[in-house]
């Protein structure tokens, strides 16, 4: 169909794009900044071409060079993916003016419903339900903020994928919400208009995928719930949605094909859906492109959405009709980030040191990383995606769940757990559920994060960590029977101090028999049998209870262990570096020194120096993975000494404003 696909994107969607590619025989053409020369997506391609480095207009936002590479490697067809380049009719037009294949809708597609307010217009005519709302300038939507009902939800009119979007509950902090988000806007998508609409309270999220071919024909391919959101990123994402009755099934399926039908649509779109709780649904927008969550439609139709793509870029009709499409069983994604769920999910970029995901049937991981990597503040903080297929939604959740368990990344903060716990809730089960319901209930979910791994036993972790120096030998002269000469440190009595977190204990071990240990720990005793140890991978049992650990070793010796999705920071007090120096975890900061929780870039900075300050204001913004963060007064005070300016590029721990 086509001769080579250059794939205009990165990540795990520029890996997922060449699986498709592959299988239909054709080559493709991975593009990478220098920061992502280490990246899954650059060698899971045919060939690579770097894009050097610098920052995103330089490299994957830069359509000239990325044309002149497809012409110079002989490219005739461009996937975007999702993100960066995919709504930007600039770049549709670019490709059609040198006779690229883009595989997506024509740009005049791509300016009608990649705006939010063309979209919403257009929606309304063509018949489906919407929301109250209005766009305009910032001054024109201040000027008519007395006659608007709160809450309100303001938007960047070329967003999409949660970016860009604030609530606002009075008319005192519509100002500030309107210039951050046209300022996000602007940085994210190339444009600074927004729109603001009437906020529905507690509403779920329901997106219906849809395709269309050349020929005219639109089907649709069921509907995804995409309400599990946090700052309107989604997190948890299944299909089909239980939530919806057969009735509202059909008639939001049909609303998105004639919709679609009224454009007319090309290539693979998705239209978004507020559904209330009665189930009235109103249009929210259409994503031209292919959506993050596609897996869970593929899993649950059979059909490959990627594939579909490329073959109706290349002019094929649809190889089904709507009557061939067939949505069985359930299928549940999970999107692991790099963020810290118990720091208030602050971005966590940094070298990831050692990386495990599961594997199994009707599991199903899309990454772009496979072992150590640095993950950069400058792209969004996605590491994977994990998708599992059973036949039935609590099936799903409880494969889901058991997956989770296995997935093991070390050097930066997940939210791994924070996806266990939500799964594991009892709201989830009942399916009691809505947009807001992650920014309502975080707190609950942290909490039961933090007494599930406080209750956790104990010694199946030190077991774990034991078991990872059991195969140190150290020659020396002990007796046969000497657990010391496998562990290989000299002690009068086989006892070891050890710490967990901010808990200490000593544990004796013995040797039975080979791969057979008895662990003593105050008045207990537990048999410990160790049956696989490879590549950090630890599969044991303790008194016939079976465990698997993942553990990797940091500098100083100590270790850290993934265990039934949780991680734990273990140390062995007989084990120290050369220096026999432990390295601690620097504060990041206090009430007159503030520092940067996370690297990124001073985006505002409101303060100068002598200026005072109360406790609470905004002293300066810091942007890490397409996140703002701001950093605030801690107390009242006044501004010593500035250690950063405006566009200044900032590290994590690094000093930015001195207060007295």
């Amino acid at each position: 169909m086509f001769r080579k696909i250059l794939i205009a994107n990165r990540g795990e969607i520029a890996v997922r794009i060449c699986r498709s590619a592959r299988d239909l025989h054709i080559p493709t053409l991975a593009i990478y900044a220098e920061d992502d020369q280490h990246s899954l997506h650059r060698t899971s391609a045919d060939e690579s071409v770097s894009l050097g480095s610098g920052t995103l207009g330089d490299t994957y936002l830069n359509i000239d060079k990325i044309l002149g590479i497809a012409e110079n490697s002989g490219c005739d067809a461009i996937h975007p993916g999702y993100g960066f380049l995919s709504e930007n009719p600039a770049f549709v037009k670019a490709c059609e003016a040198r006779n690229i294949v883009f595989i997506g809708p024509t740009s005049e597609t791509i300016s009608l419903m990649g705006n939010k307010i063309a979209a919403r217009q257009f929606a309304q005519e063509a018949g489906l339900p919407v929301t109250e709302g209005f766009s305009g300038t910032q001054h024109e939507i201040l000027n008519q903020a007395d006659s608007l009902t709160y809450p309100l939800l303001i938007k960047a009119a070329a967003g999409g994928g949660g970016k860009g979007m604030r609530i606002v509950n009075r008319s005192a902090e519509l100002q500030q919400a309107i210039q951050a988000t046209s300022r996000e806007a602007a940085s994210y998508f190339g444009d600074d208009a927004v729109y603001v609409e009437q906020f529905l309270e507690s509403p779920r999220h329901i997106e219906v995928q849809i395709l269309g071919d050349h020929a005219g024909q639109v089907v649709h391919l069921y509907e995804r719930e995409c309400s599990l959101q946090r700052r309107y990123q989604k997190i948890i994402e299944e299909a089909p949605s239980t939530t919806l009755t057969p009735e509202v099934r059909r008639e939001i399926c049909a609303a998105a094909v004639k919709l679609a039908k009224a454009v007319p649509y090309t290539n693979a779109g998705t239209i978004e859906f507020l559904l209330d709780k009665n189930q009235q649904f109103y249009f929210l927008e259409m994503n031209t492109r292919i959506q993050v969550e596609h897996p869970v439609t593929e899993m649950t139709t059979g059909i490959d959405l990627v594939a579909e793509q490329i073959r109706i870029a290349a002019g094929k009709p649809l190889s089904f009709s709507q009557e061939d499409i067939v949505q069985k069983g359930h299928a549940i994604e999970c999107r692991i980030y790099a963020e810290s769920p118990e720091n208030n999910f602050l971005p966590s970029p940094g070298d990831i040191s050692f990386y495990h995901a599961p594997a199994g049937n009707q599991l199903r991981i899309d990454s772009y990383i496979n072992g150590p990597i640095t993950i950069h503040s400058n792209y969004d903080p996605m590491i994977a995606k994990l998708i599992c297929y059973s036949s039935d939604r609590e099936k799903a959740r409880q494969a889901s769940i058991q997956a989770l368990k296995h997935m093991a990344i070390h050097g930066i903060d997940t939210n791994v757990h924070y996806l266990s716990a939500l799964l594991k809730s009892e709201d989830y089960v009942q399916n009691l559920i809505s947009t807001k319901y992650c920014d309502q209930q975080s707190s609950q979910i942290l909490d039961a994060m933090q007494i599930e791994k406080s209750e956790f036993d104990k010694l199946t972790v030190v077991a774990a960590g034991l078991s990872h120096g059991l195969d140190t030998t150290q020659k020396v002269s002990y007796p046969e029977e000497s657990i010391w000469q496998e562990i290989g440190f000299w002690r009068l009595l086989p006892q070891v101090k050890v710490s967990l977190e901010d808990w200490e204990a000593a544990v004796e071990i013995w040797k039975i028999s080979e791969g057979n240990y008895s662990l003593r720990w105050k008045n207990s005793v537990a048999t410990l049998n160790l049956e696989h140890k490879k590549d950090g991978k630890i599969v044991y049992k303790l008194d016939n209870n079976s465990f698997t650990a993942y553990v990797s070793e940091k500098e100083d010796r100590s270790l850290l262990i993934s265990v039934e999705g949780m991680q734990f920071h273990f140390r062995r007090h007989d084990r120290l570096t050369e220096s026999q120096h432990i390295v601690e975890d620097a504060e990041l900061g206090s009430a007159d020194q503030l520092k940067s929780p996370m690297p990124g870039k001073v985006i505002q900075l409101h303060v100068k120096e002598g200026d005072q300050v109360r406790k609470g204001d905004v002293l300066l913004v810091v942007e890490a993975m397409k996140m703002e963060n701001n950093i605030v007064a801690q107390r009242d005070a006044t501004v010593e000494k500035l250690h950063v300016a405006l566009n200044s590029t900032v590290e994590r721990n690094m000093p930015l404003i001195k207060l007295v």
